[in-house]
């Protein structure tokens, strides 16, 4: 299976459909990473605060494919925020990963209380794009402000802005300026996983009502069209399992499409709770995870 290719604002190209490694133990990365790849995935997202970088790249020489083949993408942990300290995160991670080039290098966290960290750190990704040594840098959960704040202090536009996003929590703004800016828009958590309500239940998109009745319309299933909604309405999306089945399932994206009406029921979903971190309390003392030298 040829997965298709999204064109990044540097004219880099990447795959519409990444797979994730968030939350996955080290001691199951391998082979995760290793059937994704064997599955047809091409795109690999991990980051630093993972802790599972080492893995990922053992998967990906254990793979068998051209390291050309594969398209890495890792981040920046906010403990090495700064412009010295992204530049030897930078030699930390592709270590770890076994890689002397690094597709994709984004920061993981705006830390708008200390923003002249972040704006070192960013100047560090522009420094090592400059030099060859990633082929193309961004950030993930900026918020507008976040953005406008960098964009004002930086040169280089970010190839993507990894933010959540599935269909209880769109984040509409921060999508129409990441297209503003012709910022590609990576969805993490793409298909909800347990999600919040507005009155702070939860439950899983899985069980959603409408998305069941599309998937059933089909003959896919509910993640499925999740994934497909994010694909057709211009995103990346990083699905993440375990599971061989899953795995596979998430992949074979490509043979169907949503009706106009379809995508318009499940942004109708929105519930604009969000699910993970807010962005705005991301701190060094909250959230002061180091990252290993090795």
């Amino acid at each position: 299976m040829t997965t298709p290719v999204l064109r990044l604002n540097n004219g880099v190209e990447m795959p519409a459909i990444g797979f994730g490694v968030f939350q996955t133990p080290p001691d199951e990365t391998i082979a995760a990473v290793e059937t994704a790849l064997a599955t047809g995935y091409r795109h690999i997202d991990t980051a630093a605060a993972y802790l599972n970088e080492r893995e990922v790249g053992e998967a990906i020489r254990r793979s068998g494919l051209d390291r050309s083949e594969i398209f890495v993408e890792t981040k920046v942990w906010i403990t090495d925020y700064g412009y010295d300290e992204t530049l030897h995160a930078f030699d930390k991670s592709a270590g770890k990963l076994g890689i002397d080039q690094i597709d994709l290098l984004i920061l993981h966290q705006a830390l708008p209380g200390e923003f002249e960290l972040t704006i070192g750190a960013y100047t560090a990704l522009e420094k090592l794009l400059a030099d060859g040594k990633v082929r193309a840098i961004g950030v993930s959960n900026f918020m507008p402000d976040h953005l406008g704040r960098l964009l004002e202090a930086t040169s280089v536009v970010p190839a993507v802005n990894q933010i959540e996003v599935h269909p209880y929590f769109r984040q509409s703004e921060v999508l129409s300026v990441d297209t503003k800016h012709e910022i590609l828009s990576q969805a993490w958590s793409p298909i909800g996983g347990i999600t919040f309500y507005r009155d702070g239940s939860h439950g899983s998109t899985l069980e959603d009502a409408t998305i069941r009745e599309i998937a059933a319309a089909h003959g896919k299933t509910p993640a499925q069209v999740m994934l497909r909604w994010h694909l057709q309405q211009g995103r990346q999306a990083i699905p993440k399992s375990v599971t061989p089945s899953r795995i596979a399932e998430n992949l074979d994206i490509f043979d169907f499409e949503l009706t106009t009406d379809q995508l318009s029921a499940i942004d109708a979903l929105d519930t604009g709770v969000r699910g993970g971190p807010e962005p705005e309390q991301i701190t060094r003392e909250n959230f002061g995870l180091q990252i290993p030298e090795a």
